[in-house]
């Protein structure tokens, strides 16, 4: 049974935007990748060998506190797209020649052989054309009783910034969010248990219109399928240029803010249900033929 995908994500947007490589973790995700860190003071399972998916994006300084936290732990560090595993050997060369690395388990680029105990994903699941595919994917990666953390935007980030776009009659934004009630059923459909949800808005202040579009592009892109499909003009950009300063507040200090929610879930891989062999009904008056005929067999014998 194939999985419906996100209305307002075009797959081919998405596919663009997974193959753009980032010069370095966007500030949010690392900030995110921080605070999602701090959870993990909770789960008491340590994992033996855990699963960092798409590190490049999601927060190479986060990366280091994990390692921090799993010494002794082997991890596997999977980008999606082929040709990035070189990239991510470079960009994370302290880890992988670090002290504590040549003591311990090693650095992997790839998908592990073995299921994992844990699996790493901060920031990624609102920027797939298929995340009910990727969380399928997710759950086959880990071992029974294994673990999923991951992060991702939820549907009131750039609240403000879509309003500036509906009021000037522009194209979406941005493509829709999706709600952590609506992760939570999806996780449970892929299989997983015990779902648990969080959620969290940061605002964001950027001094200068240019210095939030720079910002944005660094975070993503918008994939909604009716979005503006061609270049701007300088009109239109002072246009937005001005529309975007109007985000400060009345007699505040200037700033322009831009609110994010940030949805925060970690689920178990649920084992595997005893399979039970279809059920078979018999009658009494079959049972009593049945040992009738077994007493004259044992009488005649």
């Amino acid at each position: 049974m194939s999985s419906p995908l996100p209305p307002t994500i075009s797959p081919r947007a998405a596919e663009r935007w997974a193959h753009v490589l980032p010069e370095a973790s966007p500030w949010l995700h690392e900030e995110v990748a921080r605070r999602m860190e701090g959870r993990l003071q909770w789960m008491k399972l340590k994992p033996d060998r855990w699963v960092h998916w798409e590190p490049l994006r999601g927060g190479v300084q986060g990366h280091e506190l994990l390692a921090k936290r799993y010494p002794k732990s082997a991890c596997y560090v999977v980008q999606d797209v082929d040709g990035q595993d070189q990239a991510a050997r470079r960009r994370m060369a302290s880890a992988w020649f670090s002290p504590a690395r040549w003591l311990g388990p090693s650095l992997h680029f790839g998908e592990p052989v073995q299921p994992a105990e844990m699996l790493w994903a901060n920031m990624a699941l609102h920027m797939v054309a298929d995340p009910q595919g990727l969380i399928a994917r997710w759950h086959q990666m880990l071992e029974s009783n294994g673990f999923l953390m991951f992060s991702c935007l939820g549907p009131d980030t750039l609240r403000e910034l879509r309003a500036v776009y509906a009021a000037n009659d522009w194209p979406p934004a941005s493509h829709v969010f999706t709600d952590m009630h609506d992760w939570g059923d999806m996780l449970v459909n892929a299989g997983f248990a015990e779902p648990v949800m969080d959620m969290e808005r940061i605002t964001l202040t950027f001094a200068t219109p240019e210095r939030l579009l720079v910002e944005l592009r660094e975070l993503g892109r918008n994939l909604h399928p009716h979005r503006f499909g061609a270049l701007r003009g300088r009109a239109w950009y002072a246009q937005m240029r001005a529309a975007l300063s109007k985000l400060a507040q009345p007699g505040g200090d200037g700033q322009l803010r831009l609110t994010f929610e940030v949805v925060y879930g970690h689920a178990f891989k649920a084992p595997p249900k005893l399979t039970v062999g279809p059920e078979i009904r018999v009658s009494l008056d079959e049972m009593r033929a049945t040992l009738r005929k077994v007493k004259k067999n044992d009488a005649s014998s």
